[in-house]
């Protein structure tokens, strides 16, 4: 069926104890990605499956895994699912864990970043499905400690962000250590062309699930841009930020950027956490628990928590920097407005970023509304300096700071902050996120 509105999880055949857990965590009626993917998924067809993010992607693999790896017999992993970054491979464990649980199916999570020895033991616990990132799962199977020749079925979530981000020659060597004979599930919410050669390699005439045109966002999601400058971006947010209580998820191009935003924040009285690629695990971790838990209202992200976080409260996406593709907008702004609820994504733009705003526009098919009225002027500057200024100012080679200019009549007088800043945010910004 292609909507949930007609269709219950009963009309799948499912086993007893797999719809008692999805009716203890509340999945009552398929979603339109559900409902298409798993008839031919549980009739063992590869599945090519694309829809908005945040539509329950997730569960349209793991549920036909689960019941396929039922009752198998211990011994090695006979599931794999791979996963751009940490904080989704974790997120997967976890809808795992709870459709899993009463078919006894279990999963362990191996990612860079952790302690491998814990993860050798929880491998050594004989779990059904193993959930990676392709470095870490290459570092095991060159190392003895996995063996891929058993696996029944594989999964690549959000293939295209582990192309971006460079793992085409692990995925490569993954797809060529798995038996030839299995059945694969390809998920994204963006399936741009340089994806067709993995499909080919990976699947074996798919059912193609797309239940929106690629790179769609969610339809609960009101857009607006702010027209602004670099130094005007802190006042900004902090002038939105103020007298409401919602959970807003603010994303940044640098990991520099994201610390030194989160800091203004903080010291602003927001109670405000960061996360990003330098940070050790245990502090994402940690960082996303206090996010979702309500222990932080604002959590300042790169692109790293783009893809698949699931958190059900995130009311606001806030875009400080506009991302480097209009597809990542799709995936920061799938933050919000998940399973058809309804949120707000905000942008900031400069006349530097004139290009990005026409592409993204493209990809939304429409203009992005500006508010009228109560946005700061563009012209009106921070007497402090802004991050992009602080990055700017550390990026400069030692013995090269700039000296204050004398103003007329005067001896050594120091320019105004707000000049000063302003100046600054001339050096370029070349970190990546």
């Amino acid at each position: 069926m292609s909507n949930s509105d007609s269709a219950s999880f009963d009309t799948f055949g499912l086993s007893d104890p797999l719809l008692r857990d999805l009716a203890r965590i509340g999945f009552t009626s398929p979603t339109p990605i559900q409902a298409k993917a798993l008839p031919p998924a549980l009739e063992g067809r590869d599945v090519l499956g694309c829809a908005q993010t945040g539509t329950g992607k997730t569960a349209a693999f793991v549920i036909p895994m689960v019941e396929r790896l039922a009752g198998s017999p211990a011994g090695p992993p006979r599931g794999l699912i791979l996963a751009p970054t940490r904080e989704l491979a974790f997120q997967i464990q976890e809808t795992i864990d709870d459709i899993g649980r009463s078919l006894r199916v279990y999963a362990t999570t191996v990612v860079g970043g952790a302690d491998m020895h814990a993860q050798i033991r929880g491998l050594g616990r004989h779990p059904e499905i193993i959930v990676a990132t392709p470095g870490r799962l290459l570092d095991l199977m060159w190392d003895g400690h996995l063996d891929l020749r058993d696996v029944e079925v594989v999964v690549l979530d959000e293939a295209d962000r582990m192309l971006d981000m460079g793992f085409a020659d692990q995925l490569n060597q993954v797809i060529d250590a798995l038996p030839p004979e299995r059945q694969s599930f390809l998920y994204s919410a963006t399936l741009p062309t340089d994806l067709r050669e993995l499909v080919r390699m990976s699947l074996r005439d798919p059912f193609k699930a797309v239940v929106a045109k690629p790179a769609t966002p969610a339809d609960g999601v009101t857009h607006t841009l702010h027209d602004t400058t670099p130094g005007a971006k802190t006042s900004l947010l902090l002038s939105l930020l103020k007298d409401n209580d919602e959970a807003v998820l603010v994303f940044t191009r640098t990991k520099s950027r994201a610390d030194l935003i989160a800091e203004t924040l903080r010291r602003s009285g927001h109670r405000a956490a960061e996360i990003h690629g330098n940070l050790s695990l245990e502090r994402r971790r940690g960082a996303l628990e206090g996010f979702r838990r309500g222990r932080h209202r604002i959590l300042v992200a790169t692109d790293i928590a783009a893809r698949g976080l699931d958190i059900d409260n995130i009311a606001h996406v806030i875009n400080y920097d506009l991302p480097y593709t209009p597809e990542d907008y799709v995936h920061r702004i799938g933050r919000t407005a998940r399973m058809a609820a309804v949120g707000r994504a905000t942008s900031f733009a400069t006349a530097a970023d004139s290009k990005s705003v026409v592409a993204i526009e493209k990809i939304l098919g429409q203009s992005i509304p500006r508010p009228s009225e109560g946005q700061p002027d563009k012209k009106r500057r921070s007497r402090t300096a802004s991050p992009e200024a602080v990055e700017a100012k550390r990026a400069r080679p030692a013995g090269k700071r700039r000296r204050p200019r004398k103003r007329s009549g005067q001896s050594g007088a120091r320019p105004e902050p707000h000049a000063e800043a302003a100046a600054l945010q001339a050096a370029p910004v070349t970190e990546q996120p």
